[in-house]
């Protein structure tokens, strides 16, 4: 580190030898400290003090003193040298964040568009010495790994448990439509309304899902009643179409998760009288400025296609968006 003082070049290490004979006002102790001899400190501190065109010390025979000059020179080499201690620090956690892994958690792999890839892909060339790691999490964890921090980021459906936990930008805004057993009454019309199926078994997320088993049976379009019965609880897309297969119950799936669950026996259709559903990436609140979490969003908005305002409030924490 080099700083100029009107033209006069000062190394760090100037100001480090400076301070320690300061502190310690005695060349030999302050060599010792700084372990190097002491010939070569006294040298330096010379050279010191012909760059400030100033004495730094007395000499004498009753040992050491700051001049004036010296103790005015004291707290700013003092700061100088903090400050750039503090900044090697702040750049090695960087350095170390930037080779660690980022723990990406999903309930359901975004496959639109090949979003995982294009965001790999992205994040890569910015940060090629970090890695990712996907982690499939089941339905009973709406947070897919937020809350027990397993995961830095997830991609998952709102509502979210606990909202003022996290933050997050709209990935996809999708309809929900209804999977049915391909024998079903209803699987012959285009187009169902929802209050045709008000009356239907409904299979439902684990409980532990909360808000999100609440709004994927539809009770923001049921007037906050319950389906008459839950045919089966399911915690994967496997559970689920085996429940849909066996006729245990009808389920709301968004319209860009449907080709997971349509393998053969099932269809899916549109549902009139209800509201999208959102996909988001999220994460927990205050990490958007994480040099990965915050690189990751940039990311995903990239390989959206997208600068709007929700990925750049994301870039620095704000508030949820969408």
């Amino acid at each position: 580190m080099v700083m100029d003082l009107h033209g006069r070049d000062v190394h760090s290490r100037d100001l480090r030898y400076f301070v320690a004979v300061a502190e310690e006002l005695h060349f030999t102790r302050a060599a010792e400290r700084l372990f190097v001899s002491q010939p070569a400190l006294s040298k330096q501190i010379r050279a010191l003090e012909r760059q400030l065109g100033a004495d730094l010390f007395v000499r004498d025979h009753r040992g050491v003193r700051l001049t004036a000059v010296g103790g005015v020179l004291l707290p700013y080499a003092r700061q100088v040298i903090s400050g750039w201690q503090a900044g090697v620090e702040s750049v090695e956690r960087v350095k170390t964040e930037e080779r660690s892994t980022l723990a990406v958690g999903m309930s359901t792999r975004p496959a639109r568009g090949g979003l995982l890839p294009a965001v790999r892909s992205r994040f890569g060339e910015a940060h090629p010495a970090a890695t990712i790691r996907l982690r499939q999490v089941s339905w009973e964890d709406a947070s897919a790994g937020l809350a027990d921090g397993t995961a830095d980021v997830a991609f998952i459906w709102l509502p979210l448990p606990d909202l003022e936990r996290y933050e997050w930008v709209v990935v996809a805004e999708e309809a929900r439509h209804v999977a049915l057993p391909e024998g079903h009454r209803l699987a012959a019309l285009d187009e169902v309304d929802f209050a045709d199926l008000i009356d239907e078994p409904f299979l439902a997320l684990p409980e532990s899902a909360g808000a999100l088993r609440d709004y994927w049976l539809a009770l923001d379009a049921r007037a906050g009643h319950r389906p008459p019965r839950i045919g089966a609880e399911i915690a994967s897309t496997d559970e689920t179409y085996e429940a849909l297969v066996d006729g245990r119950g009808v389920c709301l799936v968004a319209a860009g998760n449907a080709p997971l669950i349509t393998l053969g026996g099932v269809v899916t259709r549109a549902v009139r009288g209800i509201t999208p559903s959102r996909f988001v990436l999220a994460w927990r609140t205050g990490d958007g400025s994480r040099p990965l979490v915050s690189a990751y969003i940039k990311a995903c908005g990239e390989a959206l296609g997208r600068a709007d305002q929700g990925f750049a409030d994301g870039l620095s924490g704000s508030s949820p968006t969408g």
